[in-house]
């Protein structure tokens, strides 16, 4: 290990191999460490991209099961666990040693270990120590742990699900956001009872309740039971199996073979001794960074989980090329608030901006204008479900404010309502752009058409 380095990037995660990659392209003499063998972080490893290639799993099978209705009849499946989690594992592996491959060739010095901060320019990585002229946070997070619960094997956090140990008969999630939804949806599929509770009064906390609404309908359909307004007060563990035992909309006890607890997740900032260098760390875990990803110290930086949220992946890639060109002299900065939101379930949640009960929360001038997805053709056709478009505009300058989808491919479709958003698109710049027929896209256009009063679509 060499013992100076000029950029050094701690935790390769999405923010940070973006970071270190962007500023080996500005002629950066970059060092990235992390703990894990490979890169990619939490999301590469053991969060995102498991998750989507078992999603993709469990679509497969709702779908076979969907074509009795069309009159095409499928055996009932066998799956085989073990090449089921050695497909995705598969997949894991190609990119993880895609970004090894990217990292050598723009010659980014890889170190594994954990990094720690002896000081404003060193850190000490298991036991020896470095010096670096610029540095960049970006350890992530972590699951939080419900204080008071037992220590059981069969209580797993999220990244234990994605390991695909077992599917239990009985499965319970506490925590109903997108983390939790997801791993309904999988478990569901594969062949688990599912429970979720949620102690907010609906699941994905924050989304728009009117798509909530048909994604809760979707969930229940499909075989899982969901608490919302519940309270978990107490967790116990028998041979037998695990009991929750649960207050508030619903009062009783659950049992469940599994549980997992998918509660949120929590900063890992207070592991690298970053008061050494001079930095605070909130009790949330959290360092803060301006909007060019510098701390208080200002050749330190800090992007990704580590500076709150929202903990998405798509919003530390950004930072991460911000604080490399930052760094390296470039004027930038991440000037927007407009981070994308998506639950890939079954339906698909996304959303961006405003939503309706927030524009009215804060004293924004704002309606709603949506379109059901029942008179899609192109859903329809494809043997969709209930869904729906709904767009959030001004009421005098028709701009657009925000938007949220509910259906197949909603994380897709979302990207046109960002960009219209960011470009200060209004309802006539929408519903005017000619859209393909027939498309799910289409949905957007007519939205927009509904509120101007030209939709022939219903």
């Amino acid at each position: 290990m060499r013992d100076k380095t000029d950029l050094l990037v701690i935790g390769a995660g999405p923010g940070g191999y973006a970071c270190a990659f962007r500023a080996a392209d500005l002629g950066r003499d970059v060092t990235v460490v992390d703990a894990r063998e490979t890169l990619g972080g939490v999301c590469l490893n053991e969060g995102c991209i498991p998750s989507k290639a078992l999603l993709h799993a469990a679509e497969t099978l709702r779908d076979a099961a969907h074509m009795g209705a069309w009159g095409i009849t499928f055996g009932a499946p066998k799956i085989d666990l073990d090449a089921l989690r050695a497909r995705k594992n598969d997949i894991v592996s190609q990119l993880t040693g895609g970004l090894g491959g990217i990292a050598k060739r723009r010659k980014v010095r890889r170190v594994q270990g954990t990094a720690r901060f002896s000081g404003a320019n060193t850190v000490e990585i298991d036991g020896t120590e470095m010096r670096f002229d610029q540095a960049v946070i970006a350890v992530g997070s972590a699951p939080i742990r419900l204080a008071g619960w037992p220590e059981d094997a069969r209580i797993w956090d999220s990244t234990a699900a994605l390991e695909l140990r077992e599917v239990p008969d009985t499965l319970a999630i506490v925590g109903g956001g997108i983390i939790g939804l997801e791993m309904a949806t999988i478990y569901s599929a594969l062949g688990s009872q599912v429970t979720v509770v949620e102690l907010a009064g609906q699941i994905a906390p924050g989304a728009d309740a009117q798509a909530v609404a048909i994604l809760h309908a979707a969930l229940t359909a499909q075989g899982v039971t969901v608490h919302t307004a519940t309270r978990v007060d107490a967790v116990a563990a028998t041979a037998s199996g695990l009991t929750l035992t649960c207050s508030g909309h619903f009062k009783g006890r659950i049992t469940a073979d599994a549980v997992i607890q998918s509660v949120g997740r929590r900063a890992n900032g207070d592991r690298i001794n970053a008061q050494a260098a001079g930095l605070t760390v909130t009790d949330r875990g959290t360092i803060e960074a301006d909007a060019t990803g510098r701390t208080r110290l200002p050749h330190i930086f800090a992007i990704g989980d580590v500076t709150g949220n929202p903990m998405l992946a798509h919003r530390a890639t950004h930072q991460g090329h911000i604080a490399a060109e930052v760094a390296t002299g470039h004027t930038a900065a991440l000037g927007t608030t407009l981070v994308p939101s998506v639950a890939y379930t079954s339906p698909e949640l996304a959303w961006v901006g405003l939503t309706e009960a927030q524009a009215k929360a804060d004293g924004h001038p704002a309606k709603a204008t949506s379109f059901p997805w029942a008179a899609s053709g192109r859903n329809l056709a494809s043997g969709g479900g209930d869904g729906m478009t709904k767009l959030i505009y001004h009421p005098q300058t028709h701009r657009l404010l925000g938007g949220t989808i509910v259906g197949r491919n909603a994380g897709e479709l979302l990207a046109e309502i960002t960009l219209a958003i960011e470009m200060g698109a209004t309802l006539d710049d929408i519903g005017l752009t000619v859209h393909a027929h027939p498309t799910l896209s289409e949905t957007v256009a007519f939205a927009a058409e509904k509120a101007l009063g030209t939709l022939t679509d219903l």
